[in-house]
């Protein structure tokens, strides 16, 4: 039995893998996130979190890129191995 679940990509630690599940945001946050490929099945891979904890910087489809927490808090994901 899997005890996996899902957080969200600002609970992520660096070098944890996880798949978006769904991306939970206003219209605006949801086209931006479109914008960079955060999108339902797509892989991300969590990089670092800054010396403050904000922001933190991801990986996804060979690119990285940063979001502030508050952002990262609107995209359920499951990890993956």
């Amino acid at each position: 039995m899997s005890k996996q679940k899902h957080v969200t990509a600002a609970d992520l630690i660096p070098k944890d893998r996880a798949k978006v599940l769904r991306v939970s945001a206003t219209t605006i946050l949801r086209k931006k996130f479109l914008a960079m490929g955060i999108l339902p099945g797509v892989t991300i891979e969590m990089i670092r979190h800054a010396p403050l904890g904000d922001p933190i910087a991801l990986k996804i489809k060979g690119y990285h890129l940063s979001l502030r927490k508050s952002e990262a808090k609107h995209i359920l994901v499951e990890k993956v191995k």
